[in-house]
């Protein structure tokens, strides 16, 4: 069993378990890039090199989630200051700087979460490289 499966066997309870299972395949299906463990919590899809004007440096995933107990976490990269339109068509959900949270995945609009992901990535892209996994 890969690390990626063994996260995802143990996911639970039962419910996010399935949520977890779906937004995998959502994510490989929109990406066309396999799953990578990030920081033992979340799954990322893709990658990108970023130096930020600070100095500071480093390397973190281009789109993915964390099927966290209270709420689903999908992390858009770099943020969603140009997505207002489409955050406003998704359906029930908060949102970090980054991160979109969903209590349940059934909240949202699927159809809409592909375009937001895409939308995000492509963003994503005119910032910095973006390398498939």
């Amino acid at each position: 069993m890969t690390e990626v499966e063994a996260f995802l066997a143990a996911v639970a309870p039962p419910r996010r378990h399935a949520e977890a299972l779906r937004l995998d395949a959502f994510s490989r299906e929109v990406t066309g890039w396999a799953p990578v463990l990030w920081s033992g919590s979340m799954l990322g899809y893709g990658s990108y090199d970023y130096t930020y004007a600070s100095g500071r440096s480093g390397t973190w995933f281009a789109t993915g989630f964390a099927p966290r107990k209270a709420k689903l976490s999908i992390y858009i990269m770099p943020g969603y200051a140009d997505f207002g339109d489409i955050l406003g068509r998704l359906g029930k959900h908060t949102k970090g700087k980054s991160c979109l949270y969903l209590n349940k995945l059934e909240d949202a609009d699927m159809d809409v979460l592909v375009e937001l992901v895409r939308a995000g990535l492509e963003d994503l892209g005119k910032r910095w490289e973006v390398k498939g996994s």
